[in-house]
């Protein structure tokens, strides 16, 4: 009897550190030729980047309230970007994920891959007991700010009404070859003064949250990276190699 042998997907890792903002664009720029000339396999950047913010396609300069002048002076950079969505804030203890993938080997269909990224992250934080789940036509994981936890809701999962707080925001390029590039930021222990900087995603009657804010305790980043990593493995259907920055 013959046997079909099934090629098992693979996604490299790589983890880098805390990298600004503007060279961790422009190396995602790199991977996505590469990737789409077949280079290279799906690559997965994990990283943080200093005290950004960030403009997407669909950025409102009003929703930025103070100058960039003024957020230099703050050690604050500013960058205006091809990524979807309207304006956020990174900085260090977010973990930001940029995954550079071939969109035709997971289904092709952008949507469903941001549905996806978005699921990732929702089962990180279920592992914490959190109830995260999606708000309709708004990109991205959110908690209820008065209850978080799982276990203080009658349902498994809050209604969309109750989502008030951020937790992850989402926005991504795809290249006229089908390459996606930017990604997801997790806030797990990060200073959240930043926010108030901007409008965040230009939503004003929501906020924004981190899961050192919701815990009891401050999770460490390699040990939430680590579940990550293995959600993102069971949602894409792929096994995880990581490999060296150099390589």
């Amino acid at each position: 009897m013959q046997v079909t042998s099934v090629e098992t997907r693979t996604i490299q890792v790589v983890h880098a550190g805390c990298v600004p903002y503007t060279e961790a664009w422009e190396w995602q720029r790199q991977l996505a030729k590469a990737r789409s000339s077949g280079q290279i396999e799906d690559t997965l950047l994990l990283l943080e980047h200093p005290p950004t913010i960030t403009l997407g396609r669909a950025a409102d300069q009003s929703n930025l309230l103070a100058t960039p002048a003024a957020l230099a002076q703050q050690g604050i950079a500013v960058v205006e970007t091809n990524r979807g969505g309207d304006v956020t804030y990174h900085a260090p203890g977010q973990i930001v994920g940029y995954p550079i993938l071939k969109l035709s080997r997971h289904g092709a269909n952008l949507l469903r891959y941001l549905r996806k990224l978005e699921e990732v992250i929702i089962q990180v934080l279920a592992d914490y007991g959190l109830a995260a789940g999606r708000v309709e036509g708004l990109t991205g994981v959110w908690l209820n700010a008065q209850r978080p936890h799982r276990a203080d809701w009658p349902a498994a999962l809050p209604t969309e009404n109750d989502l008030d707080v951020k937790i992850a925001a989402i926005g991504v390029h795809l290249s006229a070859s089908g390459v996606t590039t930017h990604g997801f930021a997790l806030n797990v222990r990060t200073d959240l003064h930043g926010f108030s900087q901007i409008v965040p995603c230009g939503i004003r009657d929501r906020g924004v949250t981190s899961l050192e804010q919701v815990l009891d305790t401050t999770p460490a980043l390699p040990a939430v990276t680590s579940r990550l990593l293995d959600h993102f493995a069971d949602v894409f259907a792929v096994e995880v190699v990581t490999i060296d920055r150099d390589t």
